[in-house]
């Protein structure tokens, strides 16, 4: 097992009042040229909307945008015709392709809406931009790792343009549980979302992430009570 570790306190720091947002990866103002992703996984943003704010009317094309709110609601409109709420428990992606202009507002006046904006680069450019949104949570099962994105229209979870698959587990603390590779020449990066976990020797805490590659498998060991999300791409 081949890892690389970025602790929570290392990522790229964007404060504009309406707008905090931790950058895992090089993104707007934050370049760093040792983070400019992880193979396939282009950008992980952890953002925090203040009520009543959001980003307005702005384009994206080629790129694949996942969305996962962790609290508040989150307001989307796009060029395509979609007009929305995305909740805590739900996933959101939209394959931006040939080109589509969205908003992304809190869609509450007064509570802040959390959320991790997560870009994969795709596999085919110029595909026709679309929208999709599922409910997640009751798709998760207790101490395992739940599948929530694949490339496959008719798996479980959303889909991309991408040969990527992603997965959630809800660890209670003490249990350990294993994560194979869908493709072998894959790698994957795990994010823990609260909690603390293990992975090889390595001590994880609340928003550390790891890149893990040269492996076909591994055990995720909870140290406390954790959700750690597994996104598993092309290197």
């Amino acid at each position: 097992m081949k890892t690389i570790l970025h602790r929570s306190n290392t990522r790229g720091d964007a404060d504009h009042g309406w707008l905090k947002s931790k950058h895992t990866f090089s993104f707007a103002n934050y370049y760093n040229p040792a983070r400019m992703g992880f193979g396939a996984l282009r950008v992980i943003n952890d953002d925090h909307v203040e009520g009543g704010n959001g980003f307005g009317t702005h384009p994206h094309r080629d790129m694949e945008i996942i969305s996962i709110p962790t609290s508040g609601r989150l307001a989307h409109k796009d060029s395509i015709g979609t007009n929305g709420i995305i909740e805590s428990g739900e996933i959101q992606v939209m394959s931006a392709g040939t080109g589509i202009v969205h908003s992304e507002m809190n869609g509450t006046a007064n509570e802040p809406v959390k959320f991790f904006q997560i870009w994969v680069v795709p596999n085919k450019q110029g595909v026709q931009p679309r929208y999709q949104q599922l409910k997640i949570a009751d798709m998760l099962q207790p101490n395992e790792f739940g599948q929530i994105l694949s490339p496959n229209p008719d798996d479980a979870g959303v889909w991309i343009h991408q040969d990527a698959w992603f997965h959630m587990g809800n660890l209670d603390k003490g249990v350990t549980a294993h994560y194979d590779l869908k493709n072998k020449n894959n790698g994957v990066y795990a994010l823990v979302i609260e909690g603390q976990v293990k992975i090889g020797d390595e001590i994880l805490d609340r928003r550390d992430g790891m890149g893990i590659t040269e492996v076909t498998g591994f055990d995720v060991e909870a140290l406390a009570d954790s959700r750690v999300l597994l996104m598993e791409v092309p290197v």
